[in-house]
């Protein structure tokens, strides 16, 4: 679902708009649908945005998308599945809304509630917010880190995108190999985060967001942890764990169906396609679609 990349040159703009062209271009698989583009050459900042279109399928749901005022600017990969339940608290609160894209609703809630915001929000999403006022952009990643983010950092320059390709290409192939990162490569057959492959280049960790300001400070924040578990088992029969957990899996399946395109099931034919699929086919009263040749992948 959608694809992002920024690239920010302080005191050297140099060909912004075509460098983040070349970045955000290299991901069209990702976001076939649409693309744009926002550069604020003053900052020496360029957004860029890759579109795979599954709600609000109109012009308003385009990206990046900027607040009224041009304070704000957004380039936004992913969906949270409550922004219908924020949207209304939003429009209680005299938020004006244009679209129905949860892409809107994540950046109205940015501009009224600043980073704290991503703690109402249940979904998978990586998102970057810019700042225009203020002259900071906000990297933000979901709490399991289902949505990739990689960001390089190094003298006057920081960029991030989606995929690791599109940092290649936006700093012209001169990105290092990290002789640390590869060495844990070979070693473990991976390489634990925040690292990554290149030198300067780091992933985003799940449920955290970065604050990076000018003279490129970058600070990190950590917005959840995850809750402990009880402190031993509770005295309730197994049927009462089977309900409950049909229960959330309906639950999460159910937020998991809003799109304004086709929404299908990819069985692969082992337990867990083959539950999901019926747990579906249960509690929903439309069919469920086994995948045609004009289903969409939400990746």
């Amino acid at each position: 679902m959608c694809r992002i990349a920024g690239i920010w040159r302080q005191g050297e703009a140099g060909p912004l708009e075509a460098l983040c062209t070349t970045m955000r271009d290299t991901m069209v698989r990702g976001g076939p649908d649409g693309a744009g583009l926002y550069a604020d050459r003053s900052a020496g900042l360029a957004l860029g945005h890759r579109r795979l279109s599954v709600i609000d399928l109109t012009d308003t749901g385009s990206q990046p998308m900027t607040t009224p005022d041009g304070r704000y600017t957004i380039t936004y990969n992913g969906e949270v599945y409550n922004y219908r339940d924020i949207r209304a608290g939003l429009e209680a609160r005299g938020c004006p809304f244009i679209g129905s894209s949860d892409t809107e609703v994540v950046l109205n809630a940015f501009a009224l509630q600043g980073p704290s915001c991503v703690e109402g929000f249940v979904g998978m999403f990586a998102f970057a917010v810019w700042d225009a006022r203020e002259r900071a952009l906000y990297l933000f990643r979901d709490r399991m880190g289902v949505k990739p983010l990689y960001y390089h950092h190094a003298g006057r320059t920081f960029a991030f995108a989606s995929e690791l390709k599109a940092l290649h290409a936006g700093l012209e192939g001169k990105l290092e190999i990290d002789p640390a990162s590869l060495g844990e490569f070979f070693h473990y057959g991976y390489i634990s985060g925040p690292r990554c492959i290149y030198r300067h280049t780091r992933k985003v960790e799940p449920a955290h967001w970065l604050k990076g300001t000018p003279g490129f400070t970058v600070e990190s924040h950590r917005y959840w942890s995850p809750p402990a578990g009880p402190a031993g088992p509770a005295d309730r029969p197994e049927s009462a764990y089977v309900d409950e957990i049909e229960e959330l899996m309906k639950d999460a399946f159910s937020k998991r169906l809003i799109a304004d395109v086709p929404v299908g099931v990819f069985l692969s034919g082992g337990i867990d396609s083959s539950l999901v699929t019926a747990i579906l086919a249960r509690h929903t009263t439309a069919p469920v679609n086994i995948p045609a040749a004009t289903t969409r992948l939400r990746l």
